[in-house]
């Protein structure tokens, strides 16, 4: 076996590079063995015969093994802009890739879901991204949908988010004639140049309960897969919080799914399974609907209008106005690419879709830099 490269004396343990440095460079080019390069010098990672599933592969597949009425991947990839297929990837992979690889995605990293500024361990935007797509994905399997569609939709479906959570939108409906909403806002804006199959971006755009239905069964499971996710996980984040107690939870949610996120999502999750399986249609029984809808409304009162958040949510809304008025009278103060995503070239619209893609943090920042907002204004930090 070649020799792996060392880094000498004479240069990194020089230089004072550690040890661990050293060992970590040492393995910069693999380990190379009769033409094959592998990870480890110890690999034996032997796969075996067997074909290289391309997409032709998967497209066969489910073909064969999808329900009925779910969305196959062959026939679809309908986009804005005609490309070629990919080789390896079916269309909603290939979707599925671009959100996770956009700006967009990993902004929700810093944006908030319930409270700015979270501690530690309570969600953002990210991650309840990807708990949707685990619950989404859980129901597409057990229903025998598509997966890879699911997880696309899921994946992207809060990209149209402004900072400081739900409040964002009231602030910019202030300047959107038809009101800001972020499922379309997400889909027909921000994504618009990864140039998505028209499947994901309708479930992006109709994922809310108060939009049209998505056009797909996919569609309609991140639909649930997101008010479940929802409202179990805001919960939990409230009881760490000790914004309410575990015990104060109605017993009629208790009674049918549980106290804890855990039980809350397998009730949930496979009360959507059964329904589908009994009704043929995308949906939930009653009992576990009904639980659902009173975990809803116990979260809204107790977590989402208390005082705290409200007041949290009209400092959101004067800062977010602030700033998109700002940046209508200064935009050259914006950087530039703000403008490719407004294709009407609107500096209204500019403007906001420049303060839509910011951070929670960014947002405050630039009230604080660009508008001189006392600090003290401002949500506190914790």
């Amino acid at each position: 076996m070649a020799e792996a490269p060392t880094t000498g004396e004479s240069g990194a343990e020089r230089v004072g590079v550690s040890a661990r440095a050293q060992q970590w460079a040492a393995t910069m080019h693999g380990h190379a063995e009769a033409g094959l390069v592998r990870a480890h010098a110890t690999s034996h990672a032997l796969t075996g015969p067997g074909p290289v599933v391309a997409r032709e592969l998967r497209e066969e597949w489910e073909a064969v093994r999808l329900r009925p009425g779910a969305t196959r991947a062959r026939g679809a990839g309908n986009r804005a802009r005609a490309e070629e297929a990919d080789a390896e990837r079916t269309c909603f992979e290939r979707d599925r890739d671009r959100i996770v690889h956009s700006t967009a995605f990993r902004r929700l990293a810093g944006k908030t879901q319930v409270v700015v500024y979270p501690s530690d361990h309570q969600r953002t935007r990210l991650t309840h991204a990807l708990e949707v797509a685990q619950v989404a994905t859980s129901i597409a399997r057990g229903i025998g949908a598509n997966v890879a569609l699911v997880d696309a939709i899921a994946l992207g479906h809060d990209c149209g988010h402004g900072p400081g959570g739900h409040a964002s939108e009231d602030a910019f409906d202030a300047f959107i004639p038809e009101g800001y909403d972020h499922g379309p806002w997400g889909s027909d804006v921000v994504l618009a140049s990864l140039n998505l199959c028209t499947e994901t971006l309708d479930g992006i755009r109709n994922h809310s309960w108060s939009r049209p239905a998505p056009a797909t069964i996919e569609g309609e499971i991140v639909s649930w897969a997101d008010r479940i996710a929802y409202c179990a996980h805001d919960l939990e984040d409230a009881v760490h919080a000790d914004i309410v107690a575990e015990s104060e939870i109605p017993a009629e949610v208790a009674d049918v799914c549980g106290r804890t996120r855990r039980q809350q999502l397998r009730t949930f999750v496979r009360g959507v399974i059964r329904a589908v399986d009994r009704y043929g249609e995308v949906g939930m029984e009653p009992a576990e609907a009904a639980a659902l809808s009173a975990l809803r409304a116990f979260n809204y009162e107790r977590i989402y209008v208390r005082p705290a958040s409200l007041a949290q949510s009209r400092v959101v809304v004067e800062v977010l106005r602030s700033l998109v008025e700002f940046y209508v009278e200064h935009p050259a103060s914006m950087p530039s690419p703000s403008a490719f995503e407004v294709p009407s070239g609107d500096p209204v619209r500019a403007a906001v879709a420049y303060v839509a893609g910011m951070t929670d943090r960014y947002a405050f920042d630039r009230a604080v830099g660009e508008l001189g907002w006392d600090p003290a204004r401002l949500p506190p930090s914790s």
